[in-house]
């Protein structure tokens, strides 16, 4: 990968992508209700808060990956000052913040370096944000599964969700 390739990807897809997806998936976090945390939809399934830990972490694993070059392999076990999606939402917006800005300040040279996660693949680190976004992604998707069953609503993610456009039409 070529230097200008790097900031080209950097500045026009990589950035603009994680932010939004970041703000979507913070908004699905937040709509896990404070008290239901705990629900999973199947004994093997993750809590709610546990899947949006999950989530969370993994993207500053990414992240620190991409501005470090190589990989270190957090604990998916929560913080005991994590307690409830408030948390999670709150822990995740702070960390993400700080870890984007470092990323922009990060040099070329280490965008463009190859990174080995855990001997699963070699690439360019940069590149790891579209792992970043594709694993959010699929686990945001299943968290979003169980808000309804919890009793919550979905809020927008890429347009109108039922919920939101039910809202829209009490307060039209």
């Amino acid at each position: 990968m070529q230097p200008e390739q790097a900031n080209f990807l950097l500045h026009q897809f990589y950035l603009p992508g994680v932010r939004n997806e970041q703000r979507i998936t913070k908004s699905i976090i937040e709509a896990i209700p404070l008290d239901k945390g705990d629900y999973r939809p199947d004994e093997i399934s993750k809590s709610a808060v546990d899947l949006a830990w999950h989530i969370a972490v993994s993207e500053m694993m990414f992240l620190d990956a991409v501005c470090n070059a190589k990989f270190e392999f957090p604990s998916n076990t929560r913080p005991d000052a994590v307690k409830n999606s408030a948390d999670v939402a709150r822990w995740y917006e702070e960390n993400f913040a700080a870890r984007v800005a470092r990323l922009e300040q990060t040099p070329t040279e280490t965008l463009t370096t190859d990174v080995d996660f855990g001997g699963f693949m070699r690439q360019p680190g940069l590149l790891y944000l579209s792992f970043l976004l594709h694993h959010s992604v699929h686990h945001r998707g299943q968290l979003s599964m169980y808000l309804r069953p919890m009793g919550a609503k979905v809020p927008s993610i890429y347009g109108p969700s039922y919920d939101t456009q039910q809202a829209a039409k009490q307060n039209a």
